[in-house]
């Protein structure tokens, strides 16, 4: 597959001297999804407005599509959607009209059969006489993602889709994003939900301070990054982990019945056929044995950490 989206030393600093973005270079492939994690402030937003030439680099380069976002602005805005992290629609208007109207703010031709198609994915068809007041905050959102899809854009930026939506409702988005990726769009998604990413994204980018630590595949990530944990569940509870167990990665619970050892995946060794000989020459019996593997979360905890010290 080829980029969609080229970005190449982006900076971005305000007065005041403040470096939101430092120097980021990200290559996003046609019909791909990429999740962009990071704390509040670490230019996620930043990132995401200068693309769709919302705010002005300081410099560097991006192009969508082949289009310089400055030097041809129409043509590479054209290609983008925008889900905003804000619900700013016309109370008062009706659904059915707000999504025309972004269709006809980029020129293209009314087209009554494909806004129908949009809103009957989103589950917006039914409402589409209601007034924006009268919705739900879920179905507000799908209102926004309606907007951004009207004059058929092959990039779509989600800038926190699913904040304040419960449960249900983030599902449901992901079931959404899910289908335009198999319609073929490229889905740029920012969320503070790490089960979100680890859902539904094929990459993962861990953006922190303004600089892009790392983008690597999701399932590559988890691999490489990733350690794995041992729970050894005892048929009786100890007081202390015995002399002839102590290694490193070894815990005891605060129960006493289940010795926790964490090890590397990657490592040559892993340790657990001698923790099991161990246990047994200890004289102690197992009830149970189960394994996990570190989750999307943990990982991005310790790469933020990293990116602080």
């Amino acid at each position: 597959m080829s980029a969609i989206l080229s970005i190449r030393d982006l900076r971005k600093t305000y007065d005041g001297g403040f470096q939101a973005l430092k120097g980021v270079t990200l290559d996003i492939e046609e019909g791909e999804i990429i999740a962009l994690l990071g704390p509040n402030g670490a230019g996620k937003t930043t990132l995401i407005s200068t693309v769709c030439g919302i705010t002005t680099p300081s410099s560097g380069s991006v192009s969508v599509g082949g289009h310089d976002i400055l030097a041809d602005f129409r043509a590479a805005r054209s290609l983008i959607g925008l889900v905003p992290q804000e619900v700013a629609l016309e109370p008062f208007e009706r659904v059915i009209n707000t999504v025309r109207f972004s269709r006809g703010l980029f020129g293209h031709r009314r087209d009554e059969a494909l806004i129908e198609q949009i809103l009957r994915r989103l589950s917006l068809w039914d409402k589409r006489d209601a007034k924006i007041r009268e919705l739900s905050g879920g179905m507000k959102r799908r209102v926004l993602i309606a907007k951004a899809l009207a004059h058929e854009p092959r990039v779509l930026f989600l800038d926190e889709p699913t904040a304040g939506v419960d449960v249900e409702l983030r599902k449901d988005m992901w079931d959404i994003v899910a289908d335009l990726k198999a319609a073929g769009t490229t889905i740029i998604l920012t969320t503070h939900y790490i089960e979100e990413a680890e859902a539904i994204a094929d990459r993962i980018g861990v953006i922190n301070g303004g600089e892009l630590l790392l983008v690597e595949d999701k399932d590559r990530l988890m691999t490489r990054l990733g350690r794995k944990r041992i729970e050894v569940h005892l048929s009786a509870p100890i007081d202390a982990i015995p002399p002839a167990l102590n290694q490193p990665g070894l815990t005891l619970d605060g129960q006493g019945d289940v010795l926790i050892y964490e090890y590397d995946t990657q490592a040559e060794r892993t340790g657990i056929t001698k923790l099991l000989n161990d246990i047994a020459g200890a004289g102690l019996v197992l009830r149970d044995l189960n394994t996990q593997q570190s989750s999307l979360e943990e990982i991005f905890v310790d790469l933020v950490s990293e990116g602080r010290s």
